[in-house]
């Protein structure tokens, strides 16, 4: 376990102005790419990111090429990126949740590790790569399985053993000469992941799910983003015009740095373990209406 001790001077500093701002208070938590760099998968902007072009939805959408392209780079990761595990980031806001501090996780990474890490209530913006649906009919199908058939119908593809995954999980394809596009088992329609493209808006039950787990919280923590993504702003704004306290971690600047109460330049599997451990429970209603 890493105390704030153990923490250079400086980000000592921070994270000690950081439990001042949050102790007795309910957090939102909101998480980026950087929380994942820990258990292997890279972010997307951080130093030694991978160039990365994103496929837009109305190329995957519109061209089988691009599509073929996608299926033959995402299955090549996938193995690699299902094995990833929940690193101490996760397992510390999952701590948070379970103590009471935090309400729950906003996150824009597709990888479930904060489902897998044991956090509840987990608002999925950008979707998850755990799941694929037809376009046409709407059946849904377990990626796991998919994975399965794609290996059946293109039994000449070799994943290998040591990928450099990008950090949605695929891999730059050399050949995607006669890959089987998987389709849909019931309809033959066309199969997406349950995930937003680039180009695409976020659903707008799913931002109102993570408006309301922002308004029942009183700060909003902010872990592994540089925020250029603008839900993770917007949400931001909601926090700031209530004048709520906003802690910033993240190796690097973020949009936002000018507008945080603090903010910690740091990884965010020490810091956020550190605030884990520094943060008190809080008392639980039935305790305060005992208490009245």
């Amino acid at each position: 376990m890493t105390t704030v001790a153990q923490q250079d001077a400086r980000t000592a500093e921070a994270i000690a102005r950081a439990v001042d701002a949050l102790s007795g208070r309910k957090l939102a938590l909101l998480t980026g790419a950087g929380i994942s760099t820990d258990s292997g998968i890279p972010d997307y902007r951080g130093r030694g990111a991978p160039v990365r072009t994103p496929m837009s939805v109305e190329q995957f959408l519109n061209s089988e090429e691009a599509r073929r392209r996608y299926w033959v780079g995402s299955h090549l990761g996938w193995r690699a990126f299902a094995a990833a595990e929940p690193n101490p980031g996760h397992t510390a806001l999952a701590s948070l949740e379970a103590q009471g501090i935090a309400t729950g996780v906003i996150t824009q990474n597709v990888d479930g590790l904060h489902v897998r890490a044991g956090s509840r209530r987990v608002v999925e913006l950008h979707g998850t790569m755990r799941r694929i649906f037809c376009t046409h009919c709407g059946q849904v199908f377990d990626r796991r399985d998919l994975a399965l058939r794609v290996e059946s119908e293109n039994p000449w593809i070799q994943v290998p053993e040591n990928v450099r995954l990008g950090p949605d999980g695929d891999v730059l394809p050399e050949s995607t000469t006669g890959f089987r596009i998987p389709v849909c088992t019931v309809c033959g329609g066309m199969l997406k992941p349950d995930v937003v493209f680039f180009g695409e808006y976020i659903p707008a039950e799913k931002f109102r799910e993570a408006e309301q787990l922002v308004r029942g919280s009183d700060a909003l923590v902010i872990a592994g983003s540089s925020l250029v993504v603008n839900s993770g702003i917007r949400l931001l704004e909601r926090a700031r015009r209530r004048h709520l306290p906003i802690v910033i971690v993240n190796r690097g600047e973020t949009r936002a740095d000018s507008r945080a109460s603090v903010k910690i330049d740091a990884g965010t599997s020490d810091v956020l373990q550190a605030l884990a451990e520094a943060l008190p429970a809080l008392p639980s209603p039935r305790a305060h209406k005992l208490k009245r």
